[in-house]
């Protein structure tokens, strides 16, 4: 099976358990159908995709690899959230839909998305079935950071404080990893931390994470370049509209591509051995690769 299809099959599986879930957690308000309708917009579920590999690699059972994807979705369907808002992004489509303030209204879309958050830790904290109580303490701890203020929730700042600034490489690849890169980074090493394994595959984990993020990025924001609005589902070009600070702004597509091609190498070199016993890695790199050149 090629990696559309198996990330398409994860996709149809997750979605279905995700849903009843959400059915089973939530109930019938305003603020429940708001979190419903923010976490069912579309998506390719990419980041639980690589909780699953990292499962299959880390041997934790389907249960908890189920539960982190479904953490993982909520805190990336509340960043969503927020992030279409007027006092951020701007955005009145996701996908293809109205954005979930559009939906709903901007009140109920902040506690959508502060509701979903909390959901997350919820989930780590009650619905594993891990017996290593440390190592969950530990997965909770983690996902906290990943996304405070030395994570998602830094890297959205930066991008708004970025705007219509001369931003250099660093800064900008900094935004990128805080942004994006530490919840791809959490979602390939939580089922490592989870299953206790040891500290050099947990660094793997995360430094591929952490590289899979970056390659999201970049592909993002040539997709907001290129894109249309029917191919996207949201309004194409508003990076540059916004004045936004990019790596494909600042040194174009040709160099952020040889960018990304050296950083792969560099972490294909040092993790030969690891990556050749689990090739489908070595996929995923090349997938995101091919769509950035």
């Amino acid at each position: 099976m090629d990696l559309n299809s198996l990330i398409n099959n994860n996709k149809k599986q997750f979605d279905k358990k995700f849903k009843e879930l959400l059915n089973h957690s939530l109930d019938k308000s305003i603020l429940s159908k708001a979190m419903f309708y923010g976490c069912n917009n579309g998506g390719k579920r990419i980041r639980p995709f690589l909780v699953n590999q990292a499962s299959k690699i880390s041997n934790i059972n389907r249960n908890d690899a189920f539960i982190i994807g479904a953490s993982i979705e909520s805190i990336h369907s509340y960043s969503l959230i927020h992030d279409d808002l007027p006092s951020m992004d701007n955005d009145d489509y996701r996908r293809g839909k109205l954005s979930t303030h559009k939906k709903f209204n901007e009140a109920t879309a902040i506690l959508a998305g502060d509701a979903l958050h909390d959901l997350a830790f919820t989930l780590l904290s009650g619905s594993l079935k891990s017996n290593n109580h440390k190592s969950k303490l530990a997965l909770i701890k983690y996902l906290s950071l990943c996304i405070g203020h030395k994570g998602l929730a830094l890297g959205q700042s930066l991008d708004l404080e970025f705007e219509n600034k001369k931003i250099n490489k660093d800064k900008i690849l900094n935004m990128y990893l805080n942004k994006t890169g530490k919840l791809f980074e959490f979602s390939f090493s939580a089922p490592f931390i989870l299953a206790n394994a040891k500290k050099s595959d947990i660094l793997f984990a995360k430094e591929f994470g952490m590289l899979f993020g970056l390659i999201f990025q970049v592909i993002d924001d040539l997709i907001d370049e290129i894109g249309t609005f029917k191919k996207i589902g949201k309004t194409p070009g508003k990076d540059v509209k916004q004045g936004k600070s990019t790596l494909l702004g600042l040194i174009g597509q040709k160099r952020v591509t040889d960018l990304c091609k050296n950083k792969i190498n560099v972490f294909m070199k040092k993790h030969k051995i690891t990556l050749k016993e689990n090739p489908l890695l070595i996929s995923l790199l090349e997938f995101g690769m091919k769509r950035i050149s």
